[in-house]
């Protein structure tokens, strides 16, 4: 507390700090509630950003700088709109900068903490299913008109299967921690279905459909929902970034249709449920679909089983690696959660011809 507590004095602040205790369940920065003694005053959210993951923290935060202040522009000008909640808002630093770097070079940021708020990591109600293609569709089509220049890439490549799916080749052969024979069968189900999931990157490439803005970490719980499960905010901007549409759209059917978890041992759970299905699409593009090319309409069902797809390979990759990357509960954890991937796809594999027709549903 004492150390955050320097931090904090950074920040434009307003009230007198009474606890900043860890908050939240993510994976890659440090975060935490920094609660207020005053009632009337807010209480935030403080991150120190992981710059292991993230090697350009000024170029990334430059992003959601912009991002954000765009959103908020929109939602000020908005009847019967509320900017602290239906968007991220960003405290800035004493000196007027968007993040702060302490003496031992970590990376901070500071968010009013949106009160009232409800995530969800599995989906259980078409209700909740059409919340989050509403909330991520709406994401796409306010920040589609943001001024100024292409935005900083934070990861790059982050979502370019052709690279993903030669380290993985790379990482076979070289089999560093003896991993390579235990996932034949995992890798003959991936290079099998190799050519057909590059089809959008290929199509971005010829430049047959067009790079926008893109939130690219998609995941439901990255959708705040007011207690009543209706749409409030999207948040985690690490990863906004140029894109294709595709890549917001399958993460989201990844995460929002799994009757299962997305590291399921019981494979038997794990299946893609058309009828959430049906309600993200229709939530999603009732907020874009007029913006959205005839191709990236055309392709928006196959990335539904892209990402499944993508994320296995990153999964297998690392655990064949000796799981550098992800963290782990157990020795097989990452190879769990591949199998669990794949199996989500072979579901979706199965019911590709409905997810085409619900997508025509609703154009």
């Amino acid at each position: 507390m004492n150390n955050l507590s320097v931090v904090i004095k950074n920040f434009c602040t307003e009230g007198t700090v009474l606890t900043a205790l860890p908050y939240g369940s993510g994976h890659i920065n440090d975060t935490y509630k920094v609660e207020t003694v005053e009632s009337d005053c807010f209480n935030y959210i403080l991150q120190r950003i992981n710059h292991k993951i993230f090697k350009n923290v000024p170029g990334l935060m430059d992003n959601i700088d912009r991002v954000t202040r765009h959103i908020r522009m929109k939602l000020e000008n908005t009847p019967g709109a509320d900017p602290n909640r239906q968007g991220l808002t960003l405290i800035r630093t004493l000196d007027g900068k968007s993040f702060l770097q302490d003496p031992e070079g970590n990376f901070w940021r500071m968010y009013i903490f949106i009160e009232d708020n409800r995530s969800y990591d599995i989906v259980d109600t078409p209700e909740k299913a059409y919340e989050g293609g509403r909330m991520f569709g709406k994401f796409q089509s306010m920040i589609a008109d943001l001024p100024g220049g292409p935005l900083h890439e934070t990861i790059p490549n982050f979502h370019n299967i052709d690279m993903r799916l030669e380290t993985l080749r790379q990482t076979i052969a070289m089999d560093p921690v003896g991993r390579a024979s235990l996932v034949a069968d995992e890798a003959a189900f991936v290079f099998a279905r190799a050519e057909e999931m590059g089809t959008i990157l290929h199509l971005g490439q010829k430049g047959l459909i067009p790079q926008r803005i893109t939130h690219n970490d998609t995941k439901f719980n990255n959708v705040l929902l007011d207690n009543n499960d209706k749409g409030l905010c999207v948040i985690d901007l690490d990863t906004v970034m140029p894109g294709y549409v595709h890549y917001d759209f399958g993460d989201s059917i990844r995460t929002s249709t799994n009757t299962g978890a997305e590291d399921d041992p019981d494979l038997s759970k794990v299946e893609m449920d058309i009828r959430l299905f049906e309600a993200y699409t229709k939530g999603f593009l009732e907020e874009t679909r007029s913006t959205l090319t005839v191709l990236e309409l055309d392709n928006l069902a196959l990335s539904g089983k892209l990402l499944p797809y993508m994320i296995g390979v990153r999964f297998l990759t690392d655990y064949v690696d000796g799981d550098n990357y992800f963290k782990i509960k157990h020795e097989h954890h990452n190879l769990q959660r591949a199998r669990a991937q794949f199996k989500l796809l072979a579901s979706q594999e199965r019911q590709f011809s409905s997810m085409q027709e619900v997508v025509r549903k609703y154009l």
